[in-house]
């Protein structure tokens, strides 16, 4: 076994340095191109939610927070993979690597905990509507956005002291492209098992429970939308939820593939490909689903362009 190297200052990050210049390349343009629309939808998205009162809903409060926090989580992982797409093997220092893995399990941990806020608004609106202004009221949505961040924040320390707290190996090459818990553990020089406890403690308390949450809202909800006695009042209730619940379906997905599987089936490359999905493609869906399905936000988007609903 590799002995523990306590003065061990950087990592490189082996990310896609296996591909050619010209494969990297075309990743690059890729994930460049995908960067630059998640910004700049879920930028449009805030700034619509901001500006057209139509908007001003405890739904759209807390889809405009999901936005914020899928620009940061994005802003976290994707320009330094960039980097290193043009430039591979670069050193990382732990401090910033132990920064990045931070604000990755913080925004990426909040936004689970704002899907399951959203579902939670429309098991409200749709199964309780008569008390939906008082139960949705600004505190509870204060206080629902307020939990979801300190879950992520509380979560992500605790993540974080845990790992770096380890001693690491003289082969301090991260199989991945950001520093990640899983890749890291593995260079670990010391007993683990605690570690993965802890990883997979965490990983249960922000995606099966919440999972958990969801699923048993849509239950409630689609029980209750099925009793609707008109076709179109049907129609128009499962539409409130059809955005929600696609992004919800892709999000938990993913995550649940990469770290609620057990360690003996762990593949890094496989974790490496789904995590392109999770961290590069995923959060441009926010901004395009809800853009595309949702009829409230491309009436605010012709209002914004000063044009009327019906003629977009």
């Amino acid at each position: 076994m590799p002995k523990p190297n306590s003065t061990v200052t950087e990592f490189l990050l082996e990310g896609f340095s296996s591909f050619g210049w010209q494969h990297r390349l075309v990743l690059f343009t890729v994930f460049l191109t995908l960067y630059m629309l998640t910004l700049s939808g879920n930028i449009v998205i805030v700034t619509i939610i901001c500006l057209d009162r139509h908007l001003h809903t405890p739904m759209y409060f807390f889809l405009s927070l999901l936005s914020i926090s899928e620009t940061c989580y994005t802003v976290a992982i994707i320009p330094r993979m960039l980097s290193d797409l043009l430039s591979p093997l670069q050193p990382i220092v732990i401090q910033s690597c132990a920064t990045q893995l931070f604000f990755y399990l913080t925004f990426g941990i909040n936004n689970c905990c704002l899907l399951t806020a959203m579902g939670y608004d429309r098991y409200v609106a749709i199964c309780n509507p008569l008390r939906y202004s008082v139960i949705m009221g600004k505190r509870a949505c204060v206080q629902l956005a307020s939990g979801s961040l300190g879950i992520g924040l509380g979560m992500a320390i605790v993540q974080v002291t845990s790992v770096f707290g380890l001693p690491f190996c003289d082969d301090f090459v991260i199989s991945h492209f950001f520093c990640d818990v899983r890749p890291l553990l593995k260079l670990a020089c010391a007993d683990t098992m605690v570690n993965e406890i802890v990883n997979f403690i965490v990983s249960v308390c922000v995606l099966v429970l919440p999972m958990g949450l969801v699923f048993i809202s849509y239950v409630l909800i689609i029980t209750t939308i099925l009793k609707i006695a008109s076709a179109d009042g049907r129609k128009k209730a499962f539409a409130t939820c059809a955005s929600h619940i696609t992004v919800v379906i892709i999000h938990y997905g993913c995550a649940s593939i990469i770290y609620l599987k057990p360690k003996s089936q762990s593949s890094l490359g496989q974790d490496r490909l789904i995590s392109v999905t999770y961290t590069a493609i995923t959060p441009l869906l926010n901004p395009v689903v809800y853009s595309l399905r949702n009829k409230e936000v491309k009436d605010a988007l012709c209002r914004a362009m000063g044009r009327k609903p019906h003629s977009c």
